[in-house]
């Protein structure tokens, strides 16, 4: 590679790395939400996770589509249509608010998924290639740090604005019928704010893609014609989708439920748990970058299933430790949990040439663990009135995608 084409990969590469931190935020700004609704509409564990659902079946939905405009106009048309789709749904938020329909919020949700969709399946290879690809997967996981970056900065950010006084189902129930719709009205109004603020940025960084060149890279012979059915005769590739499911029910589990789950285990308020809400995201941040550093000299597959090992002793305690500590207990599955996600796709992709691009939308299918998997959560709490207890299902996650890092990620060993 010429010393020109570097610079035009480099500046590629800073511009895609920007949407790692703008999903990075949408997606953090759920577990603000999912208290925020659970007051406003009066919902059980299991309705609120219905927020996680409708963002998360998007990817199942859209990945298919999304791998197809990438494999027929290119990259920079999928990440141009993903961005139009995640300002749209960001802006449908504010007649959400306005009619204060559940099902119209998880509607825009859903819409800002599908944009998510597209700007995934895109992004995450075209890191991977930009560059040495023996660099591949510690390049991708240094781009999703600034995933880690917008996990921080989230849920303080969306607290502070979103989460208002903490009135009680008694004593919002106490309410003239009147005094409460009033309340829940102006209650309601205060996502209209960061999600308009996030549409137009949005805009402007869509704009910035379309009136700028970038390389569109592509195998030479990689054939549009290429089928599910021959990608997935790949082991590791199958391996790979099914432990991303699981890392990313993994993950909606922790951070979604996150405040929620330290009201009740820890006792203390909304607004206290969206600190440390925000230190699970440094945490998460800080364990991408330490992840990027240790995979110069520890092989990926080996600190996957490290750090898997490390998350399931973690969660352990989070389910049957009481008070703070099972506080602390979830930002250390936060660091532990940060390099799953590019790890398993990163090697889910490697070696497969021409089956590239529709592979990387089968990973991404797979994100509707995100969907699934929280409703499990939601459940088993609703039915043992202990939110601690549905922890058991990322638990469970993480021992497979343990599996997925300890013996089945290899391309050869398969």
């Amino acid at each position: 590679m010429n010393k020109a084409t570097g610079n035009k990969y480099l500046f590629a590469l800073i511009l895609v790395t920007s949407l790692f931190f703008f999903w990075g935020f949408v997606h953090n700004l759920d577990p603000v939400l999912i208290p925020h609704l659970k007051k406003a509409f009066t919902l059980t564990d299991l309705e609120t996770s219905l927020v996680d659902f409708s963002v998360f079946i998007a990817y199942f939905v859209m990945a298919l589509p999304a791998g197809f405009v990438m494999r027929k106009w290119g990259y920079k048309t999928g990440i141009v249509l993903g961005l139009t789709f995640f300002a749209l749904g960001s802006f449908l938020f504010l007649p959400a608010a306005d009619t204060m329909q559940y099902p119209f919020f998880l509607g825009a949700l859903f819409i800002i998924a599908c944009g998510l969709t597209f700007l995934e399946t895109a992004a995450n290879p075209y890191v991977t290639i930009l560059g040495d690809p023996e660099t591949a997967t510690q390049r991708l996981n240094f781009s999703q740090s600034f995933n880690g970056l917008a996990a921080t900065l989230a849920p303080i950010v969306g607290g502070a604005i979103i989460l208002t006084d903490e009135i009680s189902p008694k004593a919002l129930a106490a309410m003239t019928p009147t005094a409460r719709h009033a309340y829940l009205v102006e209650d309601a109004a205060t996502v209209k704010g960061p999600y308009l603020v996030l549409g137009i940025v949005i805009v402007l960084v869509a704009i910035l893609f379309l009136f700028t060149k970038l390389p569109d890279i592509k195998n030479e012979d990689e054939n549009e014609n290429s089928k599910i059915a021959h990608a997935w005769v790949h082991p590791h590739l199958r391996w790979a989708v099914i432990a991303q499911f699981f890392y990313v029910g993994a993950q909606v589990c922790v951070l979604s439920f996150f405040i929620r789950f330290s009201t009740v285990s820890a006792s203390i308020t909304q607004q206290e748990a969206k600190w440390y809400a925000g230190a699970a995201g440094l945490a998460f941040l800080v364990g991408r970058f330490a992840g990027t550093y240790f995979m110069g000299f520890i092989k990926p597959n080996r600190l996957l299933a490290f750090y898997a090992v490390m998350s399931m002793l973690l969660t352990l305690l989070a389910i049957f430790g009481s008070g703070m500590i099972t506080v602390y207990a979830l930002i250390g599955v936060a660091f532990f949990m940060s390099i799953m996600f590019p790890t398993i796709f990163s090697l889910g992709i490697a070696g497969l040439g021409k089956d590239t691009k529709i592979a990387s939308s089968l990973i991404v299918m797979s994100i509707v663990g995100g969907a699934l998997l929280p409703l499990a959560l939601g459940y088993i709490s609703d039915q043992t009135g202990h939110i601690q207890y549905g922890y058991l299902v990322p638990l469970i996650c993480f021992f497979v995608v343990f599996v997925f890092g300890w013996k089945k990620w290899s391309p050869k060993e398969n």
